[in-house]
Parts: structure tokens; C-alpha cells; sequence
């Protein structure tokens, strides 16, 4: 009897050594709050991971990535755009990626860069890390991203590279995926915009996945026109085979006019008379959020509506008054073979203003075209004069800046 006692013993010391090895190597649940989170991935983008973890986490949560804007921090994006009121409501984490001056002297993430805006390239793939990390340390679910003009711009890239991994994602004062490649080309992009055909937008998203997208623009934004939020529409409708031609219309506050496609998969939001930047509402209310702060604009709550949109509240998109809409008239055509529903309606243009840009040491003045011409039309060319004009402090977050080179890895 005695060996079989000391075998007993033996197995029992065995079983509890492994059950504390298993702890050991288990990783360690992430405390409440926000906080830098390091060894993520071989981050070849350089970038740095911040994350917020609600008190209490649903079963699988969701994972929200939030990207700032040129000249903001990962810490600003927390503070004011009113995430994490909803990461608290609904237990899901939010992951705030922040770019390095060392990369780009502005804070702007490289949207515009082929090495960071590619699959499994650059910024991209740092991205995609923080992404892995975040799920597997959190045991967590589906995974949308947004963003805010350079965030926004950047959000539309890893919808196009990534559509396998998210499920949604909202598009912040933001630009279509492929729009540009270099300093130049991206700022041609932001003002007075790039007019490709749905068809030729929607070649550069990836197949794999068809995340529903949530497009947000002012209606006075110079930095980033609103035409962006035209052939964002068109590109991702495209991805979905549905029409330009939005199924009904609706009201929110702001006034913010929300424009539905399809049978939700594809949602544009036009704040009126909204500049450049993250449309908050500060208060206590459900549909109130955020902080106002430079580019931090005080319309509407867009993060409780993206989060509904999402299906991240628990219930379905609320439904506005609603006003369907009409097809356009059998044949009606515009340039380039569109229907009339693609094309800007006609109307006298805003007043014209100058602003100045700067890239790669260059400077020019150019001056911002009206956002109405008649259908069938082209903008007037973009002219830009030898002088340097004042610079405008509405391009503080312009967001195709110098970049610096990125050290090496």
C-alpha cells in the first residue's frame, strides 16, 4: 500500500505543478481603464498601441478601433470623442492606435504612403497587430474601425485591405481608399477631390468581405470637401452591388441629414454647416457624448449613432422620419456613363477662400472651388499662385503634411 501512496502523492503534486503552469503562462487580464499596451506585434509601422477596457467586458466583446486626427494624440481621441461612455454601456474594448512624429512630423498616419496603406505592410499591419492583440487578450468578438480625417482616411484603407477582419467601419471627414500615393496626389484628394466611377473606386477594395460603412462629413469642411463623402459613397456601394441612389432619407440632430443605401449597408451623414472634424454633443442623454476640443466639433453625438449602426447598443438602428426616395428618370445619364443620382446637383457655389498647404517643403496657395456644378459637368481646375498666401488655421490638421523618414527597424 505504501508505493501506492507515494505514487498518489506524486500524481497529485504532478497535476497541481501543471495547473500552476497553466496559470503562469496564461496572459494576465488587462485592468480597467486606458493604458498603453506594449509587445503587441513587430509593429513595422512604428506606431503605439493605447487601448480603454470597460469595468465590466460582454462575453466575446466587440473591438472598436478609434484613430485620431494630424496633430492629435491617441490620449485627445479618448478624452473627447465619446467612445468610451458606450465601451462602458456595452462592454466593449476600444483600441487607440497613435502615430510617432518620427514617422510623420505632424501626427498624420501615412494613408497616402503605399508602404503603410497595403496589406500587411507598415502602418497597415501595425494595425492589424494591435488588432490580434486586443482580440486574443480580451477573447474578443467582431471588429470595426473609424476614425477622424487622417484616422478617417486611414480607416477607409484597412476597410479595403482587411475587409475580411472588420465588420464595420465609419469614415471620419475622411477620403476612398485608393486615392492617393504620394504627398501630392493626396492633397489633389482632400481639396478639391479625386471623380472616379464607382466601379473604378471599388477596385481598390480587396475581396474577402463586405463590412457595412458609415461615411460622416460637414457640409463646410475646406480641409477635406465634402465631394469625399460623395465617392466614399460610391465606392462602397459599389463593394455591395447597390445602388447611388439611397432608399430613404432621414433627420438626427445637428441638423445632420442621414442618407441610408441598400438595406442599411452603407450609411452618409451630412452635418449642415459643420467644419472640419469628430461631431460630438456633450451631455448626460443616450445620444450625447464626447468633449469639445480642437476638432472636436459640438453637432451631434456621431459615436452613438455609428455604435447603433454597428449594432453595437443591443438594438436596432433607430429609424428617423423617413422620406424614400426616387429613382432617377429611365436613361438620365450624366459623364462617364452615371446616372443622375450620382452626380452633384447644380447650384450657385459657396464662397471661394484660399488656404495654404505645405508638403515636402513646398507651399502653395489654391483656391477651393464651389462644391455645386451642373451634372454632366467638370470642376473648374484648381488654381494656385507663385505667392504663398497666410497660412489658415483651419489646416492645422491638414492631413497630408511633411513626412520623416522612419527610423530604421
Amino acid at each position: 500500500m505504501r508505493p501506492l501512496r507515494i505514487l498518489a502523492a506524486a500524481a497529485a503534486t504532478a497535476v497541481a505543478a501543471a495547473a500552476l503552469a497553466a496559470v503562469a503562462s496564461a496572459p494576465p487580464a488587462a485592468a480597467a481603464g486606458f493604458a498603453q499596451v506594449g509587445n503587441f506585434g513587430s509593429n513595422p509601422g512604428n506606431l503605439a498601441m493605447y487601448e480603454y477596457v470597460p469595468p465590466a467586458l460582454s462575453p466575446s466583446p466587440a473591438v472598436v478601433v478609434a484613430m485620431h486626427g494630424c496633430t492629435q494624440t491617441a490620449t485627445a481621441y479618448y478624452q473627447n470623442s465619446g467612445w468610451p461612455k458606450y465601451a462602458d454601456r456595452h462592454g466593449f474594448v476600444v483600441v487607440f492606435p497613435e502615430q510617432r512624429t518620427a514617422n510623420n512630423s505632424n501626427r498624420c498616419f501615412n494613408w497616402f504612403q503605399p508602404g503603410d496603406a497595403t496589406r500587411d505592410q507598415g502602418e497597415a499591419l501595425s494595425i492589424r497587430q494591435m488588432v490580434g492583440s486586443a482580440v486574443s487578450r480580451h477573447g474578443g468578438g467582431r471588429v470595426f474601425v473609424t476614425g477622424l480625417s487622417a484616422g478617417g482616411a486611414m480607416t477607409a484603407v484597412l476597410l479595403a485591405q482587411y475587409p475580411d477582419l472588420f465588420a464595420g467601419g465609419s469614415v471620419v471627414a475622411g477620403l476612398p481608399a485608393g486615392c492617393a500615393t504620394d504627398v501630392a496626389s493626396a492633397f489633389t484628394c482632400m481639396n478639391p477631390g479625386v471623380d472616379r466611377t464607382p466601379a473604378q473606386w471599388a477596385q481598390a477594395v480587396r475581396a474577402g468581405g463586405r463590412p457595412r460603412v458609415a461615411i460622416w462629413h460637414g457640409t463646410s469642411d475646406t480641409t477635406v470637401v465634402p465631394r469625399n463623402a460623395d465617392e466614399l459613397r460610391d465606392q462602397w456601394t459599389a463593394v455591395h452591388g447597390i445602388s447611388t441612389t439611397p432608399t430613404s432619407t432621414g433627420s438626427l440632430p445637428g441638423p445632420t441629414r442621414r442618407e441610408t443605401y441598400g438595406s442599411g449597408q452603407v450609411q452618409v451623414y451630412r452635418v449642415q454647416g459643420m467644419g472640419h472634424g469628430t461631431p460630438v454633443d456633450p451631455g448626460g442623454a443616450t445620444d450625447q457624448c464626447g468633449a469639445t476640443a480642437a476638432y472636436f466639433l459640438d453637432f451631434v453625438c456621431s459615436s452613438y449613432h455609428t455604435a447603433v449602426f454597428w449594432g453595437l447598443t443591443g438594438g436596432s438602428t433607430p429609424t428617423p422620419t423617413a422620406t424614400p426616395t426616387s429613382p432617377p428618370p429611365a436613361g438620365a445619364t450624366c459623364h462617364e456613363g452615371r446616372t443622375t443620382s450620382m452626380c452633384r446637383p447644380a447650384g450657385p457655389p459657396p464662397a471661394t477662400g484660399t488656404s495654404t498647404r505645405s508638403g515636402r517643403g513646398r507651399r502653395w496657395a489654391s483656391t477651393t472651388p464651389g462644391s455645386g456644378t451642373p451634372c454632366g459637368s467638370r470642376r473648374p481646375a484648381t488654381t494656385r499662385s507663385p505667392t504663398p498666401a497666410a497660412p489658415d488655421p483651419r489646416l492645422a490638421d491638414g492631413i497630408a503634411p511633411r513626412v520623416t523618414s522612419r527610423p530604421p527597424e
